[in-house]
């Protein structure tokens, strides 16, 4: 069995003074995909601890985003970043965004993990453009990983697929994360049918044909149910009232799926017991 656990801690440091170790004590993940870090190399390794095998790429501005992949089984191999555009160099703002790493398997087989942190980006800003090249390079990117037998993209993309996926999908239509552009995206990422919404024209999104086949792996889960939402504002009562979105994700290839035992979003049972405002969603896997 191998426990995979997804979550964007808002701050490592941040996270551990507010209780992380203890959900990580109960847990007790093999391996960890960790979005916004926003600390130092050499914090990430200390407050982690003894027994992880680390690797962490850092955003280019301090205090801003970073991803990382911490596993109890040693890597077998590390990529960075994605692969380079046509230009030849990584986007500033993209650095932090992205990291892979292979696990060798007992049966010899590979399983690529990714770590992501889509941008969040504002409707009608040239913050939306980002966002659209970064979707368009991590499109490519997966549609190479779609063809391995067993890789799992985990992270904060922050871009609701579907009504279900966000409790006030009404008041957010023309909000940043549930554009129909942006979802234009998981539709070709998952090659879902029932489509609910018109692609847009940005990107390369819209291109949606029969999808790259991945597994969005709530959704295959729980069916067609509101949420089960990850992430809730620190304002308001936006928790206590369960409005949310599910913006955290582990979409696997289909021979990954099939190995699925069990998930969950690790909700904290109180508003004050939170880590972090994104809960974990943790998925099981029976990969032996």
């Amino acid at each position: 069995m191998l426990t995979i656990a997804t979550v964007n801690v808002n701050g490592l440091r941040a996270a551990v003074r507010r209780g992380m170790p203890a959900w990580l004590e109960e847990r007790q993940p093999d391996v960890l995909l960790l979005q916004e870090v926003r600390a130092p190399d050499a914090v990430v390794r200390d407050l982690l601890g003894e027994g992880w095998h680390v690797t962490h790429v850092e955003a280019t501005a301090k205090g801003r985003a970073g991803v990382a992949i911490a596993s109890r089984l040693p890597f077998a191999d590390v990529r960075e970043s994605l692969p380079a555009p046509e230009s030849g160099e990584e986007p500033e703002g993209d650095v932090g965004r992205w990291v892979e790493a292979d696990l060798a398997l007992a049966d010899g087989r590979t399983l690529t993990l990714v770590s992501t942190y889509l941008y969040s980006g504002t409707a009608g800003t040239p913050s939306m453009d980002a966002k659209y090249a970064h979707l368009d390079r991590v499109s490519e990117r997966l549609e190479t990983l779609a063809r391995q037998e067993l890789a799992v993209l985990g992270g904060d993309i922050n871009i609701g697929h579907r009504e279900l996926d966000i409790k006030n999908w009404k008041g957010n239509r023309t909000s940043a994360g549930f554009l129909p552009a942006e979802r234009a995206y998981l539709d070709r990422w998952y090659g879902d049918p029932d489509l609910e919404h018109d692609g847009g024209a940005a990107g390369t999104g819209g291109a949606i044909g029969a999808g790259l086949g991945l597994v969005d792996v709530a959704r295959r889960v729980e069916g067609d149910v509101p949420g089960p939402y990850t992430w809730w504002s620190w304002r308001g009562k936006a928790f206590d009232n369960d409005s949310g979105w599910r913006i955290d994700v582990q979409a696997v290839t289909p021979a990954l799926a099939a190995s699925v035992v069990e998930q969950a979003v690790d909700r904290a049972a109180t508003y004050d017991a939170r880590f972090s405002d994104h809960a974990p969603y943790v998925v099981r896997y029976d990969v032996g």
